[in-house]
């Protein structure tokens, strides 16, 4: 993984530094933090607006969402229409196969998918622009997500599209997933 340096700041002696991914789906961003590590535990900043800011990311969220899924369940793939969202996705228990799905419509990357694993070991965040539909899967026997978002959920504008959609062709690394009923009936995007 390439990482660009994009804050420094002394913090106790350590200097703190955020690390991003670019995808090669354009918006898409892999963010890795600093931790800190003592005989205690550790510590690192789940969030630091200016940091963000220092890597471009200039959003705003209003809403904090967090979720536990039992091992092999599959959530997704979801959006909103209107304004959207963007998501800054991350795991805070266990361990998830995180997707973003490009469903800008005149995009040249519409309908390719990007995946990320996400865990409490390597404390990595999904930054998920509009555009995308998002879903992912529990590798491990449970886990809990957490994600922010710029919007506040709007039940009259959520969408989805079929995890299972033969054209995007998603490589969900379960057999059998456990859906919800909603995630049954999405339709395909392409």
């Amino acid at each position: 993984m390439k990482f660009c340096p994009a804050f420094r700041k002394s913090w106790k002696g350590w200097v703190t530094e955020l690390r991003v991914e670019s995808c090669f789906i354009d918006g898409l961003l892999v963010v890795e933090p600093d931790l800190f590590p003592d005989p205690r535990g550790w510590f690192y900043e789940s969030y630091n607006i200016e940091k963000f800011k220092a890597l471009g990311i200039n959003t705003v969220f209003v809403q904090d969402n967090h979720s536990r899924s039992v091992k092999n369940t599959l959530r997704g793939l979801h959006y909103q229409k209107n304004p959207g969202q963007i998501k800054l996705v991350r795991c805070t228990r266990g361990e998830i196969w995180d997707v973003a799905v490009d469903i800008r419509k005149n995009s040249p990357t519409y309908g390719k998918w990007h995946a990320v694993k996400l865990s409490e070991e390597n404390k990595t965040f999904f930054y998920i622009p509009i555009g995308f539909a998002h879903g992912f899967c529990v590798l491990s026997d449970f886990a809990e997500v957490q994600y922010k978002c710029s919007s506040v959920y709007n039940g009259a504008e959520e969408a989805g599209y079929a995890w299972d959609d033969p054209k995007i062709a998603i490589k969900w690394p379960v057999n059998e997933p456990v859906l919800s009923d909603r995630d049954l009936r999405n339709p395909n995007l392409l």
